[in-house]
């Protein structure tokens, strides 16, 4: 069996788990938050966990022991973070609903607006609440970083954040912070050459606000991301400016590598190729292998013609795409083998679907000290049926 994933202290035997299923490991989420922990020590700046990439509610406590707070983009994010994380509760969305405003508001601590329309709009309400929220304004400074379109918030023509000629004339009152975002799976150096565009373009509102949020795309749990420079990025940013209040909302750094999605064998056919058909699927449980692209990575398995046996692996939808990838393992596979795809907690329990019916994988927790895995969540036929009418 091609299974198994090292934990803390003992081994993870998913041998008899019934999959798929995803397993989030403690051990590796604890060391996580170590490593966060001591970038806030080190700064004073405060991490919040982004729900967008990182949503497992069952993982709230041990997170929200270290960090300070979550990042919502949406009223049920916002409601999540509120009634689940507790802490501060961020929220910023591209344009919020006239119906739900009111509700959000009632969540939040911070809210980010991405357009002076927006601010103008819904001031009356927040100034009206009587509820002390911090708002801002998310800047975009037109600097781009990431290397994929689908996924640079500074490409051109970017529909996020207000760029610098659009401050003109603006009325600044009542807001207290801005917010960028131009990272994503990047290291700190991009970090480092984006900070001098946002000082240069928008250093002059500064005087004015109390605090800024570095968005989010930093890489911070990366094996090869470089901790110091990240360090020394910030403490040099707080010297320069040390009434800004600094926050960063990683969401895909709290949870890499923490995760795995188990899946089993339940077919073997062959055309020009073998292809071994799974119990998951990329389009319904992984859709960032389609939509990124990337290969995940499976614990005892190769590029193909590395080892001797080479499998195509397809998922259960009908979608002809529906294909994970091809890889070699060093002994043939056979039907109810089980087979341990790496670094699947983050964008895949929060983007997952119900295409073609097919059933949610459940999700579990590994408890290191323990050995143990415990099912937290098992999804039916009504999680399916009550997305529908």
């Amino acid at each position: 069996m091609p299974g198994g994933e090292a934990g803390q202290g003992k081994t993870m035997d998913v041998s008899k788990l019934v999959t798929p299923c995803y397993v989030v490991d403690e051990g590796k989420l604890a060391a996580n938050l170590k490593r966060l922990d001591e970038v806030q020590s080190r700064t004073g700046c405060k991490i919040l966990l982004a729900l967008k990439g990182f949503s497992m509610f069952s993982t709230f406590p041990q997170i929200r022991k270290v960090l300070k707070g979550a990042a919502a983009s949406s009223l049920n994010e916002a409601r999540l973070a509120f009634e689940e994380f507790g802490g501060e509760v961020h929220v910023y969305a591209p344009a919020y609903r006239g119906d739900e405003f009111a509700e959000v508001l009632g969540y939040a601590n911070h809210m980010v607006f991405n357009s002076f329309a927006q601010w103008r709009r819904y001031k009356p309400l927040v100034s009206a609440s009587g509820k002390p929220v911090r708002c801002g304004i998310r800047i975009n400074p037109q600097h781009s970083e990431v290397k994929v379109a689908l996924y640079d918030p500074c490409a051109p023509g970017s529909r996020l954040g207000v760029t610098r000629d659009q401050f003109e004339g603006q009325d600044l009152s009542g807001l207290s912070g801005l917010h960028f975002h131009t990272l994503c799976e990047l290291n700190s150096d991009a970090l480092e050459r984006t900070l001098p565009v946002v000082e240069e373009k928008f250093g002059g509102f500064f005087k004015g606000m109390q605090w800024i949020n570095f968005g989010g795309g930093h890489h911070i749990t990366r094996a090869d991301y470089d901790v110091e420079r990240l360090c020394r990025v910030i403490g040099g940013f707080r010297e320069r400016h040390p009434h800004l209040e600094v926050f960063l909302e990683p969401g895909e750094a709290i949870a890499l590598n923490t995760g795995v999605l188990v899946a089993s064998v339940l077919d073997i056919v062959h055309n020009a190729m073998d292809i071994a058909i799974l119990d998951t699927s990329a389009a319904a449980h992984m859709p960032d292998v389609l939509e990124m692209p990337y290969r995940p990575q499976i614990v005892g398995a190769g590029q193909p013609g590395e080892h001797p046996h080479t499998y195509r692996l397809g998922g259960m939808t009908c979608l002809a795409g529906d294909v994970i990838g091809d890889y070699s393992f060093t002994a043939p596979l056979a039907v109810g083998d089980k087979l341990v795809f790496l670094d699947m907690a983050h964008y895949t329990m929060v983007k997952n679907n119900t295409f073609n019916g097919v059933g949610l994988p459940s999700i579990a927790l590994y408890h290191p000290g323990a050995g143990q895995i415990e099912v937290v969540r098992r999804f039916g036929y009504e999680d399916y049926r009550n997305r529908l009418s």
